[in-house]
């Protein structure tokens, strides 16, 4: 018989578009908690059985229970005896063990992963480049419990779109999955949850009857949500306290072989209307200016390329708002199928 191959991509339309690259479309479907595509095909030297299926981005997410504010439930989550407010000091957070549960309960990603695995010799993770990805990549190889058994290889995919050049290019480059990189991840995850939970307790107990006109149910603290808050204060007390201030400028223009041509004053402006009429009268005067320099450039725009999604990730940082692809969903349809070239991007 020969061996099995399982691929596990992050979501649905990730994993048909590999499928149908390395099947040649020649593949059968059935259903599960998320589609299963299978074909006959070579891996690495000999004949196997492909089975490709996906997840629907993190397979354990944070309870978002009271205590915290909602982020984005892909995280960590406290044990039920920390759950109470009055009963948890807020220190007590820090040092308070973290629990992960399954993101989507009724969606049975755990089960479906563990029982798409039964059988299959290699994993390869199609998860989306980046520490996220990487993160999910470990979730997935618990869920298929390669991670216990011997004998059994893991591979990584490195791609950065789903067109069928850098599909078979990344299967021909595989790799094994970062574990530093996903540890970073859960690193930050529950330093996000401690630093969160532990401030947002306490800030909302101080302010509880300090002022009248606060609600004051829950105040909640982000390790990013708060300094964004304090960036947008600062910024509206400079707006609101800003005192305009009166300023000249000398904008004398000259015509050279027919051209008239704006020259650029070295003092750029002044805050002193007599100054300012004073070089006025110079130059309306004597009619003479001195001439510094002179610089000639020549501007032209050319159509811009294509950019797949590593360089997309290197200009928009993406890092912090988790899984890029599920939210855009327009754009990334029509980055993956090669004909966008531009991605409309929307966020808060």
């Amino acid at each position: 018989m020969a061996p099995k191959v399982l691929m596990v991509a992050e979501k649905p339309s990730i994993a048909v578009s590999i499928a149908s690259v390395l099947s040649g479309g020649q593949m059968s479907t059935r259903r599960g908690s998320t589609e299963v595509h299978e074909f006959d095909g070579m891996f690495q030297g000999f004949s196997a059985h492909y089975k490709v299926t996906s997840v629907i981005g993190h397979v354990f997410r944070s309870g978002a229970g009271p205590g915290y504010p909602v982020r984005d439930l892909r995280s960590v989550d406290f044990p039920a005896a920390f759950q109470d407010w009055t009963a948890t000091d807020p220190l007590d957070l820090f040092q308070a063990p973290v629990l992960k549960t399954e993101s989507n309960p009724k969606a049975h990603i755990r089960r479906h992963l563990s029982q798409e695995a039964r059988g299959s010799s290699h994993l390869v993770l199609w998860l989306d480049c980046d520490r996220e990805g990487e993160n999910i990549c470990f979730e997935v190889i618990e869920c298929t419990g390669f991670h216990v058994k011997e004998g059994r290889k893991v591979y990584r995919a490195r791609f950065s779109s789903v067109t069928e050049k850098d599909i078979m290019k990344a299967m021909s480059n595989l790799v094994e999955p970062n574990k530093d990189e996903a540890l970073a991840v859960d690193a930050r995850q529950e330093i996000d949850l401690k630093v969160g939970v532990a401030f947002t307790r306490f800030q909302t107990n101080y302010f509880q009857g300090k002022y009248g006109n606060l609600d004051s149910r829950v105040i909640s603290y982000g390790p990013c949500q708060t300094p964004t808050l304090g960036f947008c204060v600062q910024r509206y007390l400079q707006i609101t306290t800003f005192k305009p201030e009166k300023f000249w400028a000398v904008h004398p223009y000259i015509i050279h072989n027919g051209y008239e041509l704006k020259l650029e004053w070295e003092r750029n402006k002044l805050f002193d209307s007599n100054v300012a009429e004073m070089f006025q009268k110079l130059i309306m005067e004597d009619g003479v200016v001195e001439v510094t320099g002179i610089s000639e450039k020549q501007e032209s725009k050319t159509r811009p390329s294509g950019l797949n999604t590593v360089n997309l990730l290197k200009i928009y940082d993406f890092d912090s708002m988790g899984s890029w692809f599920t939210s855009l969903p327009m754009g990334s349809v029509k980055f993956i199928h090669g004909w966008g070239r531009f991605i409309w991007l929307s966020g808060s």
